[in-house]
């Protein structure tokens, strides 16, 4: 693992680390639990080379048996918040020797030493035989198995070698085991800030986090920024620490960004950009109220093809323990699958993923902009918007809608209003043809839409 980083552990020694309710920990305190687990799993039998799944969720303990694992070279896999069958299916995939469970009341974590069932894949041999750690992510898995990544950690890591000391607050919000989480957290501790654990990801949680601990910089999803506006998070807590939300994993609809201006109007919204396969890309963003970014990293070349982002990084994966690498071109471009329009001073504007567009009769439909045109209307505060089968033109545009909770009217009037509104704006094939009202929509734990197929 990159010892520079150690060695910073050490510089920040008495600044606080790691806030969790009223519990604080200071870097001092991680260098120790660090020195102490590598002692301790080496003793237990874990070697270089070996894969091990870490399943965690953020906590002093699970921050320092994280870096732990990366000095003895280990291949780490961090797993958070899954059910019991997916669990042993991501043990499984890939291949893990060991499983390193946390419990808050337990001294020292619990570690089982598993049987292998099958050789070690060449990627982790590969990486062995450099003396290198690996960090392995698995893929949302929204459809089909989830692909399990490969990372090599030095090469992660050294990407935060120039971020500057500050003294800063940052709420950690992403799950431990996302690329988005993980960059949180390696920038954080890069820089010598403290990240704030809220005790769920409940808005109101994250919103007396915030409060709490003066929280300068929240990272997070439209979806669950969304929620907080629904909640009224933002009118119950003193928020007035907050100067940047940074926002990503999936498309932001431009009427929500206004949205979300309006009621925090003293924030700075900042979009950043970047994906499991290649990491985090350092973006600029054309103004709060834009959801235009340009990609502004000396590691992230990217090119525009066929309307799709391409991305090559210093920071992507050496490749997959189960899937094909047919995302990546010969001369590792990876195709990102999102869509993009880019502006004649070079600015993108993320319009979609490919797999979401809707096909009416030949035309297509982004999803995205029917919904930021949704989100428009005073009495919706949250939709979705998916293809149907349709006999004649192939799909249709549906829209599932959450009405605000002082909306009382008539549904079928509402209806016809909600058309009405699109058919100013939108080309007619991309009208809502079925538009049904529901308490909310649906997202997944990593707090992004999940789509109606």
């Amino acid at each position: 693992m990159s010892e520079w980083l150690i060695e910073r552990f050490a510089d920040y020694a008495q600044r606080p680390f790691l806030a969790q309710g009223e519990d604080i920990q200071t870097y001092s305190k991680l260098a120790d639990k660090i020195s102490d687990y590598c002692t301790y799993f080496a003793e237990q039998g874990i070697q270089a080379g070996d894969v091990v799944t870490l399943e965690a969720e953020y906590s002093l303990p699970a921050i320092a048996a994280l870096f732990a694992l990366f000095k003895l070279k280990a291949m780490v896999t961090p797993i958070a918040t899954v059910s019991d069958s997916e669990l042993e299916l991501r043990r499984n995939e890939v291949n893990a020797q060991w499983n390193i469970c946390l419990s808050p009341k337990a001294r020292l974590p619990a570690l089982i030493r598993r049987k292998t069932i099958a050789a070690p894949h060449k990627i982790i041999e590969q990486l062995a035989a450099q003396g290198r750690s690996g960090l392995i992510l698995f893929s949302s898995g929204s459809t089909g198995t989830p692909k399990a990544m490969v990372h090599d950690v030095d090469q992660l890591l050294n990407s935060f070698s120039k971020k500057r000391s500050r003294q800063h607050r940052i709420l950690i919000f992403l799950l431990f085991d996302h690329i988005g989480g993980l960059n949180t957290l390696f920038n954080g501790l890069a820089s010598g800030a403290l990240i704030v654990v809220p005790s769920s990801r409940d808005a109101d949680a994250v919103g007396e986090s915030i409060q709490r601990h003066k929280v300068n910089l929240l990272p997070a999803s439209p979806t669950f920024l969304n929620l907080f506006l629904i909640s009224g998070t933002h009118e119950n807590f003193d928020l007035s620490s907050l100067r940047f939300i940074t926002y990503g994993t999936e498309p932001m609809p431009d009427s929500l960004l206004l949205r979300l201006k309006e009621a925090l109007p003293k924030t700075a919204f900042i979009q950043t950009f970047g994906t499991s396969e290649t990491g985090i890309s350092k973006t600029v963003s054309r103004s709060s109220q834009s959801t235009q970014l340009r990609i502004n990293d000396p590691n992230t070349d990217f090119k525009i093809v066929n309307g799709e982002l391409w991305l090559r990084s210093k920071t992507q994966i050496l490749g997959y323990l189960n899937h094909d690498m047919s995302r990546f071109t010969a001369d590792g471009w990876f195709k990102t699958g999102d869509t993009v329009e880019q502006s004649t001073d070079g600015f993108l504007k993320i319009t979609g993923r490919k797999e979401d567009v809707i096909n009416v009769g030949g035309e297509k439909v982004s999803p995205l902009e029917v919904e930021s045109t949704l989100l428009e209307i005073p009495e919706v505060v949250d939709c979705l918007v998916y293809g149907e089968p349709n006999a004649i033109t192939g799909q249709n545009v549906a829209a599932e809608i959450v009405l605000n909770a002082s909306t009382d009217c008539d549904l079928q009037k509402l209806k016809r209003k909600i058309k009405q509104h699109c058919r100013k704006t939108l080309s007619p094939y991309k009208v809502p043809a079925r538009i049904t009202f529901n308490s909310r929509t649906n997202f997944s734990s990593r707090y992004k839409k999940t789509r109606i197929t």
